[in-house]
């Protein structure tokens, strides 16, 4: 019986690659990639060259059988995303769950998950979070967020540049007035932390173009921390 194996990927510098990744990664019999194309630059950056098979979320339903029997032939099949962990708000969690209901073992390697680093550099409580991922884009985004409304917890949200305004407007809208830390571009050399008030970071990236990935944090409804709005 063979094994999955879940090994995280930088979410942006590729020094943050542990040394066991890429261990596993060489000695696995196959590697199931969420872009074959995407991660075929990192494998090739760590002299990796393990067979490479596209598992994604367009195509994870349709082949789940087929790729559970893969599994099974293989002594070890590692899994990863394009960036950071697999079935953290990527592809992952479906195979994983097939895996576990089929007694097939799943192990997963520490490593890149962008809302750790972000929730640190907010300044907000971090012993308890909710972590939310991606917001619906239309159906049930204003509920989900209505939801939020008494949290206590400090709020994590993953977004799109070009839906971090909205986004924000409407967490003022449903959730009220709360501080709030936008992380983005985690590890690389353009990594930006905006924190203030909801008005002033909207004020930010209205006149600074929102570029690439983005972690949204909301501080809990009780959170009492004096945060002057400023930037890094």
């Amino acid at each position: 019986m063979g094994k999955l194996v879940v090994v995280p990927t930088p979410v942006g510098n590729l020094q943050d690659m542990t040394f066991r990744a890429v261990e596993v990664l060489k000695s696995a019999d196959l590697i199931l990639a969420e872009d074959t194309r995407t991660s075929g630059n990192l494998l090739k950056h760590f002299g990796i060259e393990t067979k490479m098979m596209s598992h994604h979320k367009f195509n994870e339903h349709a082949t789940i059988e087929r790729t559970l029997d893969i599994i099974r032939a293989n002594s070890v099949t590692a899994m990863i995303s394009d960036a950071g962990t697999p079935s953290i708000s990527d592809p992952g969690y479906f195979l994983t769950k097939h895996c576990v209901e089929n007694d097939i073992e799943v192990e997963c390697l520490p490593g890149a998950t962008a809302f750790v680093p972000a929730l640190v550099m907010s300044g907000f409580t971090t012993d308890r979070f909710c972590f939310e991922g991606f917001l619906p884009h239309k159906k049930g985004r204003q509920s989900r967020l209505l939801a939020l409304k008494d949290e206590t917890r400090t709020i994590i949200f993953y977004e799109s540049p070009h839906r971090v305004v909205k986004t924000l407007t409407q967490i003022q809208e449903f959730i009220g007035e709360r501080n709030v830390a936008v992380v983005r571009e985690i590890s690389k050399i353009y990594q930006e932390v905006v924190r203030g008030s909801i008005p002033t970071v909207i004020k930010h990236f209205q006149e600074k173009q929102p570029k690439g990935e983005f972690v949204l944090l909301v501080a809990g409804k009780e959170d009492t921390i004096n945060l002057e709005d400023d930037e890094e």
